[in-house]
């Protein structure tokens, strides 16, 4: 009696837009099963691709409690999603066509600027849509909650490529130096993370924090430093650390997001070259495993994290 929707009348979508985020199925496979089996709704659409799902066209997937039993083993998500593509009209008319009351959004800050556009337009119009987003980054940068889903699930995966590095350095014999770019747009947690994680890195940069590479306390002078007391050295860089160095893009994706410099390969020459004018030979080795991180299935604690997130959402 407390209700605002009728459980049986409630025909309910979810869409999943932005780059991939371990524990996008989990959240999926949530909100559906909390929809049909605790509220006992008959209808919940996946949208496919983003935004663009609302577009003409692109046929909505019927979400069971069968079809989504399996899926949070998987990385990735089953609906496919995408940057770009939002048009109010077109999400208001899908919803209409489709007799949706119950919208699902999952994405970062641009997608949730465009469902809180959905949400007032619905109030204007006085139509009975209810929008509840739930928040998704990878880079774990979002004040409001404590971590964002997935974060955990990518530190973990980062440890193996930073493994690999420490490998690579050891066993390049002198002076072996390996380079790890990870994930971070504008924040550096999950390099700062995996560094504090992995307990063999030497050298760890953020966007957070200007890269200085000459002098007393230059990153250059510290490898030097790092070389000389163990003839090797292992260096973790988020993606959009240096742009004081590289230079900031002029360019733009499709969600609005600006181009990065490639910081890892100019710290591969940087570091090569200033070792090269010393007379030092080292070997230089560059991973990068940025989407890897971000495909894999989530972890035991982000699938309880999702469970709950999505959960509240439907509540």
């Amino acid at each position: 009696d407390r209700l605002f929707f009728e459980p049986r009348k409630v025909r309910a979508a979810i869409v999943t837009c932005g780059g991939l985020c371990p524990g996008l199925n989990n959240i999926i496979r949530e909100v559906t099963r909390v929809l049909l089996i605790t509220y006992g709704v008959t209808t919940v659409y996946g949208v496919r691709g983003g935004w663009w799902g609302f577009h003409k066209g692109a046929e909505p997937i019927r979400l069971t409690e069968n079809l989504v039993s399996n899926i949070h083993k998987l990385g990735g998500t089953i609906l496919g999603s995408a940057r770009g593509g939002f048009d109010v009209e077109h999400v208001l008319s899908w919803c209409k066509k489709h007799g949706i009351n119950q919208l699902y959004v999952v994405g970062g800050d641009g997608t949730h600027r465009a469902a809180n556009k959905v949400g007032l337009e619905a109030i204007e119009r006085r139509l009975h849509l209810s929008v509840a987003g739930i928040p998704k980054t990878i880079d774990n940068d979002i004040d409001i909650i404590d971590r964002s889903f997935g974060f955990n699930s990518a530190v973990a995966a980062a440890q193996q490529a930073i493994t690999s590095a420490k490998i690579e350095a050891t066993c390049n014999v002198p002076n072996g130096i390996g380079i790890v770019k990870l994930m971070g747009r504008h924040a550096g947690f999950i390099a700062a993370h995996a560094t504090l994680a992995s307990g063999e890195v030497d050298l760890c940069l953020v966007p957070e924090v200007p890269i200085v590479l000459e002098g007393r306390y230059g990153c250059l002078d510290h490898l030097e430093g790092v070389l000389a007391a163990k003839g090797h050295a292992v260096v973790v860089v988020a993606e959009g650390a240096g742009e004081e160095l590289c230079g900031a893009s002029a360019e733009v994706d499709a969600g609005g997001n600006r181009k990065l410099p490639e910081i890892g390969v100019f710290l591969k020459k940087t570091i090569t070259d200033h070792f090269g004018r010393k007379g030092t030979p080292v070997t230089v080795k560059y991973i990068d495993p940025s989407y890897m991180i971000r495909c894999v299935p989530a972890s035991a604690s982000d699938a309880l994290f999702c469970l709950l997130l999505a959960q509240n959402a439907v509540h």
